[in-house]
């Protein structure tokens, strides 16, 4: 099984976490580090995928109305559309290498959802796959996201994972610009709030098995 630094960094704010995975992926580059996963929460934020013009015609309020309610907006370098992050979502940043043998986009996917999937198993909630989506799905509403940026076979951005989650934050916006499905969350399908460390930690041993261990 390959080495993991695992950083649990509590609430970082959008743009200091987008700085701080820009060092490591140069550092990873360079080989002054290996394989790190950063979890994390946001403030409330919609961030947009690299498809801006879309993305941005998925946010369905005003910069006012957004600034109101206390979330940014912040374009990005990963892959999909728009999506929202707040407190009580469990975010991961994985900064690996995924050459010489592990240097597949799809199965890397499958992979990050496959960790949500069986996280959400550890709590009794059965999550799956949507042919044709992406992200981990309880019926047909999404409780994990992901989108993610390969750089030179480095990876950043990575899945968000809904917990606690203020799920109303999503009515701003057109979730990965998907208008048929909903979203759902951890706490909602158990009808209970849910330890957030409890759920890092489950994150944190399906991660090292499933990735870690491929």
């Amino acid at each position: 099984m390959r080495n993991l630094e695992v950083r649990r960094l509590g609430r970082v704010s959008y743009a200091e976490a987008l700085e701080l995975q820009r060092t490591l992926v140069e550092d990873r580059r360079a080989g002054r580090i290996g394989d790190v996963l950063l979890l994390l929460e946001h403030p409330h934020v919609i961030t947009l995928g690299t498809r801006r013009d879309t993305a941005r015609a998925n946010v369905l309020t005003t910069p006012e109305r957004l600034a109101a309610l206390g979330v940014e907006l912040h374009e990005t370098g990963r892959g999909g559309d728009v999506t929202y992050h707040g407190p009580g979502q469990l975010v991961g940043y994985p900064i690996l290498n995924l050459k010489p043998d592990r240097a597949d986009v799809y199965n890397y996917v499958r992979n990050l959802e496959s960790v949500m999937i069986r996280a959400s198993a550890r709590f009794g909630v059965e999550a799956g796959r949507i042919e044709g989506l992406t992200g981990a799905w309880e019926g047909g509403s999404k409780i994990g996201a992901i989108g993610v940026r390969i750089s030179r076979w480095i990876t950043s951005h990575g899945f968000a994972y809904n917990v606690n989650t203020d799920l109303d934050y999503f009515n701003l916006i057109v979730p990965c610009g998907i208008r048929d499905h909903g979203v759902t969350s951890l706490a909602r399908e158990l009808g209970r709030p849910v330890d957030m460390p409890e759920v890092e930690q489950a994150i944190i041993d399906e991660f090292r098995q499933i990735i870690q261990g491929s």
